[in-house]
């Protein structure tokens, strides 16, 4: 049965292989700062360019576009919902 080290998330930037292949990427956060991510390991191949990385989402950045997208729904509808505190 194929097994491996299990790391904590505040563990796996200190990784030997994660540090060898530079893939802590640290992008800033509306909120929190600056966020360590993980990089692409795809990014680090000859024939490809770098992954553009950005900061997690906050809470409720996308709602809008999502139902518009989604449920087109229009900007007076969603500000209805905002009012009523569905969302």
């Amino acid at each position: 049965m194929p097994a491996a080290r299990y790391n904590e998330l505040k563990d796996v930037f200190n990784d030997a292989q994660v540090q060898y292949r530079g893939l802590k990427v640290t992008v800033p956060h509306p909120v929190s700062g600056e966020v360590d991510l993980i990089g692409s390991p795809m990014g680090h191949m000859s024939d490809t360019p770098a992954v553009e990385f950005e900061a997690p989402p906050t809470l409720g950045q996308h709602t809008d576009a999502i139902l518009k997208a989604r449920l087109g729904l229009k900007d007076e509808e969603i500000d209805s919902l905002r009012s009523a505190g569905v969302i």
